[in-house]
């Protein structure tokens, strides 16, 4: 209740907004599935959906018919992805100055961007990590890889990343140890103490002994669990479930740190960097199943909270950020960018085709589509060059954010292209100075992958508003009899 989001993301804020018309339920949707397919361009997808409708509506004032407008949007989203697809240049991944410049404009704008350097070297970083070849096909799972640690309290210029895992839990006896060097680890998925009943368990004892005997079986049963463990000499054991004071008790004796309850996406991650696999029953333990490639595990406090971490993984396939602020609004705004960044660098990896920015990108498909809409015959032409016309808002926007004169500098940046487009395909507005600018020069790049995907997501949306012709609301029961029985007091009075 009453809780604050500060920031400049644009999905952040439209999740926060609360509205009932289901037009803008649809537009706020795209912001999300923007942000979860390619994670940057959230704001631009909106501000051009609602530009496409914008220069729809005049052509249904005047009686031209949905389906030949959404015709005409689909042949220009169809020819728009093709000029795109010319207005890019090939990324060298293995560049990392390169690399870094292209996550260094996707955060630029935001919060983070005073700490850029550092972010952008962490992104690129934690993303490396967790990239894997197989059979070909390059996978990177960033979602379930790469876990963000926020801890408040400290400047944010002390946030690292730990090329391993980081867990939020302390050991669990204080005689266990804190430190161990090249850790045997075993992970565990069932429970180090005894069974208890689902619901509810009698137990009926006909003498004295029964009942000293059902603890004695108890015991036995936690102590042939830990035995089992115990053989392979681990030093450090964690269990996603429950560890009973009796099985801590055998691991002290034995020198064996515990840890409990652990979360399956952490056990996962663990997994994949210590070489160990996740057992499920003890007795099913073998020397393959320990791990052996994690380098120190080690029990720090950070804040408030004790962590425990296990890095100097020798193939770390899974990594932590650790992200410190001054409190938790700052560090949710520090993920939500880092998040952003990770993103880019993923898409980057995937698919190394990049665009200009500043507009430029924009401009260049909106002039290509403006030539292009003198050729087609019909009225599906007006509709067409719309669109062109709609793509000519972020450019617009950016001007306006820079606070220069915005029809000058558009009518510069429409005539610059015009005047060759072979040429001039990367110039875009300057968004600190206002001008126009050579993006190549500038160095401003963003991935095709991303502005695709607006371009794509936004004309589709727009094409799917375009084809609904009434809204149809159901009424509740309740508001129904309301309507229906008047008041007893409204019915005197009428009467009187």
């Amino acid at each position: 209740m009453g809780g604050i989001c500060l920031t400049n993301d644009g999905n952040a804020i439209l999740r926060e907004i609360d509205v009932n018309h289901p037009a803008a339920k649809s537009m706020i949707e795209l912001s999300r599935v923007q942000d979860e397919s390619v994670g940057d361009g959230t704001t631009s997808v909106i501000i051009l959906a609602g530009e496409i409708l914008q220069v729809a509506e005049p052509w249904i004032q005047r009686g031209l018919h949905p389906t030949v407008i959404i015709a005409g949007f689909f042949k220009a989203l169809d020819d728009a992805v093709e000029a795109l697809s010319k207005c890019t240049k090939k990324l060298d991944i293995n560049n990392r100055e390169q690399m870094l410049n292209v996550i260094s404009s996707c955060i630029g704008t935001k919060f983070v961007g005073r700490w850029s350097p550092m972010m952008c070297q962490m992104a690129l970083d934690a993303v490396s990590l967790v990239r894997v070849e197989a059979g070909g096909r390059v996978e990177i799972d960033t979602k379930k890889y790469v876990r963000i640690e926020k801890i408040p309290g400290g400047d944010i210029e002390l946030s690292r990343l730990v090329r391993g895992v980081v867990l939020n839990k302390d050991i669990t006896h204080c005689k266990m140890r804190r430190r161990i060097v090249n850790p045997r680890i075993i992970l565990l998925d069932c429970p180090l103490e005894y069974k208890k009943g689902e619901s509810m368990t009698n137990v009926e004892c006909q003498k004295a002994e029964d009942f000293s005997m059902l603890l004695k079986k108890e015991e036995e049963y936690i102590e042939r669990l830990c035995n089992d463990i115990l053989k392979f000499k681990p030093d450090l054991v964690m269990t996603e479930k429950g560890l009973s004071d009796l099985a801590q008790h055998y691991f002290v004796k034995a020198g064996v740190s515990a840890l409990r309850r652990v979360r399956k996406s952490d056990s996962n991650r663990l997994a994949r960097c210590t070489g160990a696999t996740i057992v499920h029953r003890t007795d099913e333990l073998q020397e393959s199943d320990v791990g052996t490639a994690a380098g120190l595990f080690e029990v720090q406090k950070l804040g408030d909270d004790y962590f425990s971490f296990i890095s100097e993984c020798k193939n770390a396939g899974a990594c932590t950020i650790l992200l410190r602020g001054a409190n938790k609004d700052v560090l949710n705004e520090v993920e939500r960018n880092l998040q952003d960044a990770l993103a880019v660098t993923r898409n980057v990896l995937l698919n190394p085709l990049l665009v200009p920015g500043g507009g430029a990108a924009e401009m260049a498909v909106s002039h290509a589509l403006a030539q292009k809409a003198k050729s087609i015959e019909g009225v599906k032409q007006w509709p067409y060059q719309s669109v062109g016309l709609a793509l000519e808002a972020i450019p617009r926007t950016l001007a306006q954010n820079c606070g220069c004169d915005v029809v000058r500098v558009l009518t510069e940046l429409r005539a610059k292209h015009a005047q060759d487009p072979e040429k001039n395909w990367s110039w875009g507005v300057n968004g600190t100075k206002g001008g126009i600018v050579d993006m190549q020069e500038l160095g401003i790049w963003e991935p095709f992958e991303v502005k695709a995907q607006t371009i794509k997501t936004a004309i589709e949306a727009a094409c799917l508003l375009l084809r609904v012709d009434d809204i149809v609301s159901g009424i509740g029961k309740k508001k129904q009899q309301e309507t229906a029985q008047p008041a007893p007091e409204n019915a005197e009075e009428m009467a009187g």
